[in-house]
C-alpha cells in the first residue's frame, strides 16, 4: 500500500475560469478514453473491488472537472471500462468537482463524504449506485509501486 504521508498535501484550489472556458470548447471524447484507460489499469492492479464492479455493470457515468471544462462519459461493460461518445448528460450517475477535490480524493487526503458535505463534490443520479461507488472509493487501497527496473526507453543506451 502507498504511504499517503509521503504524498504532498494538496490544497483546495480552483483554476482560473479561462481554463474552463477553453476546456469546454475542446473535444471531450479523449478525456473519456483516458479515464477509461486509467480505470482499467486500476482494475488490473486489483485496486477496484470485483464485487462492486459486477454491481455497476452496464451503468453510465459522467465525471465533470468544473475548473478545467473536462467531461468524461464512460460505462463498465463486459469486464472493462469503456468510453462513451457524448451521452448528452444521460448518465446513471454524475460527479462534478474542481480538480483539487478529485486529486484529494484519489490521494486519500479527503474522503468523498467530506467533499460532498463541504459542497466541493456534487453527486447526482441513482442514489443506490452512488452509494456503491462511494463505498468503492472509500475502500481504495493503492498498492506500493516499485520504480525499480522501470527506465524510460529514451534513457537506455545501446
Amino acid at each position: 500500500m502507498i504511504d499517503s504521508s509521503r504524498i504532498p498535501k494538496i490544497p483546495a484550489f480552483t483554476l482560473p475560469a479561462l481554463i474552463a472556458r477553453i476546456g469546454n470548447r475542446l473535444p471531450q471524447f479523449p478525456h473519456s478514453v483516458n479515464l477509461a484507460l486509467a480505470l482499467n489499469a486500476a482494475r488490473r492492479m486489483g485496486v477496484l473491488r470485483e464485487d462492486t464492479l459486477a454491481e455497476i455493470e452496464g451503468k453510465r457515468f459522467r465525471v465533470t472537472v468544473l475548473d478545467t471544462g473536462m467531461v468524461a462519459d464512460f460505462t463498465y461493460r463486459a469486464g472493462a471500462f469503456r468510453p462513451l461518445w457524448n451521452t448528452g448528460g444521460q448518465a446513471d450517475l454524475r460527479f462534478a468537482a474542481p480538480l483539487s477535490a478529485y486529486l484529494q480524493m484519489v490521494s486519500r487526503q479527503e474522503d468523498p463524504d467530506t467533499l460532498f458535505f463541504n459542497r466541493r463534490l456534487s453527486i447526482e443520479g441513482d442514489t443506490e449506485l452512488g452509494l456503491r461507488v462511494k463505498n468503492m472509493l472509500d475502500a481504495l487501497e493503492w498498492p506500493a509501486l516499485s520504480w525499480q527496473g522501470l527506465r524510460p526507453t529514451f534513457l537506455s543506451r545501446g
